[in-house]
């Protein structure tokens, strides 16, 4: 395989150019190619922008410009299609989430990728941004021993919000049953941002217990206004270990960790410092997250951001998601340099996806629901 990686974009959603246009400019070794629309008009006003050739064909696309992979960034109901298209068309695909709305057309795209021997990752950001993977470097250091349950209060909705559950428990953790409410309640009167309106609106709770096959719990909470509501700005995710605990507080998405092993003594919590270290004394990029433990034999847990290059005197000065889904890119880039699958993958973003059904579907029914689910009859 070639050391340069060659990328199409794959669909002219919101993200395509303010998000992954922006991304692919800075990445080691990856060149932006082309970019695919459905109109002529969207497409040729993306590939204007980005300054690379622009098509409404796919096959000519993929003949004229020999991409390695494709992005796809459509619009929210079109992950589905379009992500098998371009599978069927034999790109390697980084897919937005969710992998698909319907758990049988995400075995369609995941049966395609494996007839036509190319790669899928999903873009599942949340469990990649820095505070959330210095704790995870904590947790794989064995510090706190086993995780024994782990929850999401509100960090994500669906899929997000279950990845960073999961993967405080181990992404090989496999989940048995899952027990699910959903409800409805009135709200008082405020401002929506998103939609830019005051007004009374209802709010869905969505709240689960997962079991797992070795006995950890995990426990899901949602609220569909939790991105936008002042009535509703409590953010944070949490696990209880065997030997200690942590828990993000969170006010929408100003947060603190808090981080705990326990004392000498035996008799009081120890809290982890966890600093951000930058490139410059004054600022810069982010350089790498460090968590002092108080651990005499494991003092320091480094998580270091690998697209930092003081070196090369430029660094991109990226906030915490624009690291996480340069991460995701990276992820595909490097399966398909070296071979190998992606970090996370298709079958992680379908199991995302069936654990948010599956709490629907305990909810309707006032039924746990055994896994795994009966894929035709699972939609979003």
């Amino acid at each position: 395989m070639p050391e340069t990686i060659r990328v199409a974009i794959i669909g002219t959603g919101k993200r395509s150019f303010n998000f992954y246009g922006m991304l692919l400019q800075h990445l080691p070794n990856v060149e932006l190619v082309a970019v695919w629309g459905r109109s002529d008009e969207s497409a040729r006003r993306l590939g204007e922008r980005l300054n690379v050739p622009w098509y409404i064909d796919l096959d000519r696309l993929i003949r004229e410009t020999a991409p390695h992979m494709g992005i796809v960034s459509v619009a929210y109901s079109a992950n589905g299609e379009v992500g098998l298209m371009a599978v069927e068309a034999g790109l390697n695909v980084l897919l937005e989430t969710p992998i698909a709305h319907q758990l049988s057309d995400a075995d369609a795209i995941i049966a395609s990728a494996r007839e036509h021997n190319v790669k899928i990752e999903v873009a599942e950001q949340f469990y990649r941004r820095p505070l959330e993977q210095i704790k995870l470097a904590l947790l794989e250091s064995g510090l706190f021993g086993r995780v024994h349950t782990s929850f999401n209060d509100f960090a994500g909705h669906g899929y997000h919000g279950v990845s960073v559950m999961r993967s405080y428990l181990g992404f090989d953790a496999k989940p048995i049953k899952v027990t699910g409410a959903v409800r409805e309640f009135p709200l008082g009167a405020y401002y929506s941002r998103l939609a830019d309106a005051f007004g009374q609106r209802n709010e869905t709770q969505e709240h689960g217990i997962i079991e797992f096959e070795d006995g950890q719990l995990g426990i899901f909470h949602w609220t569909n206004v939790g991105y936008d509501s002042p009535l509703r700005w409590w953010r944070s995710s949490r696990f209880l270990a065997e030997k200690g605990m942590g828990i993000t507080v969170g006010v929408g998405l100003e947060v603190q960790e808090r981080l705990s092993l326990l004392a000498p003594d035996g008799e009081a919590p120890h809290f982890i410092t966890v600093e951000r270290r930058w490139e410059r004394v004054d600022g810069g990029a982010l350089q790498s997250m460090v968590a002092h433990t108080g651990n005499p034999h494991l003092p320091t847990v480094r998580w270091e951001n690998p697209f930092c290059h003081p070196e090369q005197r430029f660094s991109p000065q990226w906030h915490d998601d624009e690291i996480a889904v340069a991460s995701c890119i990276m992820s595909l880039v490097d399966a398909i340099r070296e071979n190998r699958e992606p970090s996370y993958g298709a079958a992680q973003g379908r199991l995302d996806q069936k654990l948010i059904l599956a709490i629907r579907q305990s909810s309707a029914t006032g039924q746990p629901v055994t896994l795994p689910l009966d894929p035709s009859r699972q939609t979003l």
